[in-house]
């Protein structure tokens, strides 16, 4: 295998994973629909799932949860420091996507510098 298929993988789902973050952002999170439809009715699974990633976004849970990743992954060698560090990349660009620019941009920057060292 050479080494661009698992850097055009990676970019794959990289591609995907920004398309369904801006997906549950515009699908889910800012339609009006939503919003008349869970003032009605707040138990339907849609409305209790819009109310959690309300909540997780307003902690900043996404931005935490990839800056600690990215932190992790920069200090861990091999694959196991590669495997976080794209963790902490897809999570960076969810809270990027969701509202939590300010911890995500460090998170990103960390977790792409760890992917492009070479141990």
């Amino acid at each position: 295998m050479s080494r661009r298929v698992p850097l055009a993988l990676m970019i794959a789902v990289l591609i995907l994973w920004l398309a369904l973050s801006y997906g549950v952002r515009y699908g889910l999170m800012e339609d009006v629909r939503w919003v008349g439809a869970c003032s009605d009715d707040a138990l339907k699974w849609q409305c209790v799932v819009r109310s959690n990633l309300g909540l997780l976004i307003h902690f900043g849970v996404f931005g935490w949860g990839a800056l600690v990743t990215s932190l992790i992954a920069f200090f861990v060698p091999r694959t196991i420091g590669r495997v976080l560090a794209g963790i902490g990349l897809l999570l960076g660009l969810l809270a990027l996507v969701l509202y939590t620019a300010n911890l995500a941009v460090f998170a990103v920057v960390i977790a792409g510098l760890r992917l492009v060292r070479s141990r």
